[in-house]
């Protein structure tokens, strides 16, 4: 693993960037992006970088903070974007280190993907935490989101500026309509690297596999994985919906996105176009969730045009699913400290 990370970090990244961009290798770190040369000052180069396609809310929402950025500080900063890391041979999960690293200054990855790191951070991924959207977000914004930014500051070169919206979850698969947790019964079905989502697919008595995005995808388009769980915006921005007829609206999860930056570099960045960024941030998180609520709506639309069903459980069908899993609640009570599970109402 590290000699591969290795060899992406040195070849394909910084290659690409450099041709798509203009870039001469990878951006400057810290103290160093501000190197004077004879008497001019070079700008601070900032490479943001996502996962998904340059049309997705993320990618517009970074474009967006970039072109703010420039706006206010001219020819003092140089904003570049990487949108889509896959394109490049990398994993979805790759996106972490390249920030800790510094081979990229800015990205967002799904909270999921640091458990393995800071357990603490497990607690969001618990199930059915939220009845509602604006009750989820009202806990990101406030007390929920601030110790998520506490412990993972903590324990990663990071500063984490804001949040964005990757909603709730639903399930879709290549078998048979979903109405109950019976009809998941064995089925093969992908999750985040999370014990806590392994463990709440378990209870609906599904086969969970821990599986980085291109895995899933590679399995899906070859037949070999049943299921998979995504917000529809993210399910049809990947092209699952051409494999999946199936779909079932559970709003099992909901998942926020946290948006990092290297600390190294942030921290030596004049205070100015720190405390920008992090306007610029909350600007963008403001417009994704605008769009993600669009973004929603046409990929379900989408699912259906494309020959999808969407099952949308009754009150009574979405409390079997709440009541398959109530398990994982008195197991949480052992696994969090109590001050985090009250932030969850647990």
């Amino acid at each position: 693993m590290i000699e591969r990370r290795r060899f992406l970090k040195e070849s394909a990244l910084i290659g690409a960037a450099a041709m798509t961009t203009g870039f001469e290798g990878p951006p400057a770190l810290g103290a160093a992006s501000q190197a004077t040369s004879g008497t001019s000052k070079r700008p601070i180069r900032i490479l943001m970088g996502g996962y998904g396609p340059a049309t997705t809310g993320f990618s517009l929402a970074l474009k967006r903070m970039g072109d703010r950025l420039q706006s206010k500080f001219g020819d003092q900063v140089e904003v570049k974007y990487v949108y889509n890391i896959l394109d490049f041979g990398y994993r979805a999960d790759d996106i972490i280190w390249l920030v800790e690293s510094g081979v990229l200054t800015l990205g967002y990855q799904s909270s999921s993907y640091f458990t393995d790191r800071i357990p603490a951070v497990g607690v969001a991924d618990l199930p059915f935490l939220f009845s509602d959207q604006a009750r989820a977000r009202a806990a990101m914004d406030g007390k929920l989101g601030a110790a998520m930014t506490s412990r993972i500051e903590a324990d990663m070169d990071f500063r984490i500026v804001g949040y964005f919206e990757n909603g709730f979850r639903h399930v879709s698969n290549r078998v048979k309509p979903i109405h109950s947790p019976a009809d998941m019964k064995g089925l093969a079905i992908r999750v985040l690297p999370s014990k806590i989502q392994a463990r709440t697919f378990e209870l609906l008595g599904a086969n969970p596999k821990v599986m980085d995005l291109t895995e899933a995808l590679a399995a899906i388009k070859a037949g070999k994985l049943d299921a998979q769980e995504n917000p529809f915006s993210n399910t049809v921005t990947y092209g699952v919906h051409n494999f999946h007829r199936f779909h079932t609206e559970t709003n099992h999860f909901y998942l926020s996105r946290p948006i990092f930056v290297h600390r190294p570099s942030f921290d030596g960045w004049p205070q100015a176009i720190q405390e920008e960024l992090r306007a610029a941030v909350r600007d963008a998180v403001a417009f994704q969730r605008d769009l993600h609520v669009k973004e929603e709506a046409e990929a379900a639309a989408a699912i259906k045009k494309n020959g999808g069903e969407i099952v949308e459980l009754t009150a009574e069908q979405h409390k079997a699913f709440v009541s398959a899993v109530t398990p994982i609640y008195k197991e949480a009570r052992s696994q969090f400290d109590r001050n985090l599970l009250a932030l969850v109402d647990l």
